[in-house]
C-alpha cells in the first residue's frame, strides 16, 4: 500500500527548519520544558508519518505543507505539558486527526481534489507510472473519505502505514480485539471497493 505514495526519504522538503520557523509563531513560554533538540528529534522522527497520514486523511496536496506545519505547531505548544500518559506517536496522531478534520470541515465541499503525489524530479518513474501512482493514491484517499473515523484510523495506520495491529490499538487507544474487528471490516470494504473499480481483489 505504501507504494501509492512517496517513501519518507522522498517526501518533499517543507523548506524550513522546524525549530527556527515554528518558534517565532509561538508565544514565548519561560516555564516551557521544551528544548530545540527535543522538538527537532520529534520532527525528524515523525514528519513522514504525519505527512502520509494527513494525505491519507484527505488533505489535498496544496494544503499539506500548511497542515503539517500546523501539526508541528501543536506538537511544539503541547510538548511541555506532555507527561507520557500515552505513547508519543499516539499523541502526535491525535493532533494529526484534529488538523485533518479541521481542514476537511473548512475546505469547500465541491472543490476538486488534487493528486496526492508531487511529481518526482528527473530520474524517477515515467509519466505513465506517475499517472498510475497518482490514480492509486487518489483511490486510497477517496476510499478513506467514505469511512467513519474509527475505521479510517485503522485503514490509515494498518493498511497505509503498515503498522501492526497491537501498535494501531495503542495509538488509537482501543482494545486489541476491537482493533482486529475494525481491521477485518475495513479490509472487506476495501476489497469490495477494488472490485467495484474493476481490478482483482
Amino acid at each position: 500500500m505504501k507504494n501509492a505514495g512517496p517513501r519518507p526519504t522522498e517526501l518533499p522538503s517543507p523548506g524550513y527548519e522546524p525549530a527556527d520557523v515554528l518558534r517565532p509563531a509561538l508565544s514565548p513560554s519561560p516555564e516551557a520544558a521544551l528544548t530545540p533538540r527535543n522538538f527537532d528529534e520529534i520532527y525528524a522522527d515523525n514528519f513522514g508519518f504525519v505527512w502520509r497520514c494527513l494525505r491519507a486523511l484527505g488533505v489535498p496536496e496544496r494544503h499539506l505543507d500548511d497542515a503539517a506545519q500546523e501539526v508541528f505547531i501543536g506538537v511544539h505548544r503541547g510538548l511541555p505539558s506532555f507527561r507520557g500518559g500515552s505513547a508519543l506517536r499516539t499523541w502526535v496522531y491525535a493532533i494529526v486527526r484534529n488538523v485533518a478534520f479541521k481542514e476537511r470541515r473548512t475546505r469547500h465541499r465541491k472543490e476538486r481534489a488534487e493528486p496526492m503525489l508531487e511529481e518526482p524530479m528527473g530520474g524517477g518513474p515515467t509519466p505513465h507510472e506517475r499517472a498510475e501512482e497518482a490514480q492509486a493514491a487518489d483511490f486510497v484517499r477517496e476510499f478513506a473519505a467514505t469511512l467513519g473515523d474509527d475505521q479510517r484510523d485503522v485503514f490509515v495506520l494498518a493498511l497505509v502505514e503498515e503498522l501492526t495491529i497491537p501498535e494501531v490499538a495503542q495509538i488509537i487507544d482501543v482494545p486489541l480485539n476491537t482493533a482486529y474487528t475494525r481491521l477485518r471490516s475495513v479490509r472487506a470494504a476495501f476489497r469490495a471497493a477494488i472490485v467495484r473499480r474493476g481490478e482483482p481483489a
